[in-house]
């Protein structure tokens, strides 16, 4: 079969479905608008069918563009790959990896790890993405992403997880807030207290709601926040009692500044890793993961 879809024609057409326009995209690919525009039509020819819907200068995917989207990602991926194992000298980790994590991991484990990970591999490149479980979760199946690291266990059918490590949750107050004394938070003191909580999405959110279905018909949600840091600020305020990572308060608490409170909820969960099978897993990607695992 004689195959004239040319390498250029795949970029250009990621970067146009990326960037939304042929200009912005001539300059992500480093071509002229007219080249960038030909180049598109020639794809569009060669392979029958039209990708883009156009709304004047702006391009937006159909179907069949959305379709082939991730193939075409995939494909150029491995590509810059195989480019990299072939200039990778032996015993020597070089590349880039592009990494998305939760935003517990992401904040309070990851730059670390990270940055002792680099230490010892000064020509890798980690590109560290903060994200909600279930965006880090689309980032992987989109290849937008090596490897994800999540907070709890992994919902998707179509990637591969591992548990990395246990993680611990608990409920805090204010210091001045009214439960700040309770010895334990009966089905009652749930039922009523207003709650400072993550958006819908965040694996600590999951984790919570599950873990206090049992005892609480509705929810009394006062804020969603969708930092840590955020809700820190808020239930230090006396806003309401809020449910995070203990890595994420560790400080607050020694300081008197937040309180941690007793309740019959399982607050224990996991922190995973996530990958597509499909995707290529270098040498880097291999190791780095090792790393994790031996560091957790």
């Amino acid at each position: 079969m004689n195959v004239s879809v040319t390498l250029r024609q795949f970029q250009v057409f990621v970067a146009v479905a990326r960037e939304g326009t042929v200009v912005s995209a001539a300059q992500h690919v480093h071509l002229s608008q007219s080249a960038t525009s030909q180049a598109l039509a020639d794809l569009e020819r060669h392979l029958g069918v039209m990708l883009f819907d156009r709304f004047g200068r702006r391009l937006q995917l159909n179907d069949v563009g959305r379709r082939l989207l991730p193939r075409a990602e995939r494909m150029l991926d491995e590509l810059v790959q195989f480019v990299e194992a072939a200039k990778e000298p032996d015993g020597v980790l070089q590349g880039t990896l592009k990494i998305a994590a939760s935003a517990t991991i992401g904040t309070y484990l990851l730059p670390t790890l990270a940055g002792e990970f680099s230490e010892h591999h000064p020509e890798v490149d980690l590109q560290l993405r903060l994200r909600n479980t279930g965006e880090v979760l689309d980032d992987i199946l989109r290849f937008n992403a090596d490897l994800g690291l999540i907070e709890g266990q992994c919902s998707e059918a179509r990637l591969t997880s591992q548990v990395w490590r246990q993680d611990e949750m608990v409920l805090v107050c204010a210091s001045h807030h009214p439960l700040a004394g309770s010895d334990h938070l009966d089905d009652k003191a749930l039922q009523r207290a207003q709650w400072i909580l993550r958006e819908h999405g965040s694996g600590s959110r999951a984790i919570f709601e599950a873990a206090v279905r049992p005892y609480v018909e509705r929810l009394r949600v006062r804020m969603e926040l969708g930092q840590h840091e955020a809700i820190k600020q808020a239930v230090r305020a006396g806003l309401g009692l809020g449910c995070l990572s203990r890595l994420s308060v560790a400080g607050e608490l020694k300081r008197g500044e937040l309180i941690a409170l007793d309740s019959k909820l399982s607050l224990c969960r996991t922190f995973s890793l996530v990958w597509h099978p499909d995707r290529y897993r270098s040498p880097l990607w291999q190791a780095f993961k090792v790393f994790l695992l031996e560091a957790g």
